[in-house]
């Protein structure tokens, strides 16, 4: 699989969604973990990220102006243990409960679906980054086949022994479009380049001006588990 650059990737599609990349950095130290939004309507981009503990959460960036917030308000990020959860919904919830169990993240999204936001029924996607002895990474999409509400596609991705200066990268939407047709194939193989900050900076300039939001990015000290984070909010 050809590596891509993530800044291309990005700066040629107008509307990727909510997209996780996972990898690991180039110096081979830091596990990296960038979410970052998208909006079309006033609602969608009526959000911030706020550090919630170790966590994300979304709010309201003016109170007033929310409409509904049942699929823009969750916790992006949630910690348990050496794990940190990354997903677009709050299915992080439901992968944080199952691990607590000591239940597996596939258990969780199994008992999980695409969102109910027809006629686009958006997907939901996952990561996890566990640092538990080996480090790997693991990522999912759940999907409807082909915009049919009545079929659910469960597909998991796992990462061991990740390559230095490689991520992988994987978002709700292929491009604009009414409805928004939904991500197609394996996560993208990006390379991972620069320290936290350069990175930051790279992805969040590279997102469409009009339609970005909001940006995580965390890097994680692969031997001693302690973490750099970065938040970026349009508003």
């Amino acid at each position: 699989m050809q590596i891509k650059n993530i800044e291309q990737e990005l700066n040629q599609n107008a509307y990727p969604g909510r997209g996780i990349l996972l990898g690991k950095s180039r110096d081979g130290n830091h596990a990296v973990i960038a979410y970052f939004i998208m909006g079309r309507s006033e609602n969608s981009r009526n959000r911030v990220f706020v550090e919630d503990g170790a966590g994300l959460k979304t709010q309201a960036f003016d109170p007033a102006k929310l409409v509904d917030p049942s699929l823009i308000i969750y916790s992006p990020v949630r910690v348990w243990g050496k794990t940190t959860i990354v997903t677009n919904g709050d299915q992080t919830d439901t992968i944080y409960d199952f691990l607590q169990q000591g239940k597996s993240f596939e258990e969780a999204l199994r008992t999980r679906t695409f969102e109910p936001d027809a006629p686009n029924y958006t997907p939901r996607i996952s990561g996890v980054v566990e640092l538990d002895g080996e480090f790997r990474y693991k990522l999912s999409i759940l999907k409807s086949a082909g915009g049919n509400p009545d079929s659910v596609q469960r597909f998991f991705y796992e990462y061991s022994a990740p390559v230095a200066g490689e991520g992988h990268f994987i978002h709700t939407y292929r491009c604009d479009g009414d409805p928004i047709p939904s991500f197609e194939g394996e996560p993208e193989l990006v390379a991972v380049e620069g320290d936290i900050d350069t990175f930051t900076d790279s992805v969040w300039n590279s997102l469409h001006k009009d339609n970005k939001v909001s940006l995580f990015v965390r890097f994680i000290d692969i031997r001693t588990g302690e973490s750099e984070t970065r938040i970026i909010n349009k508003n």
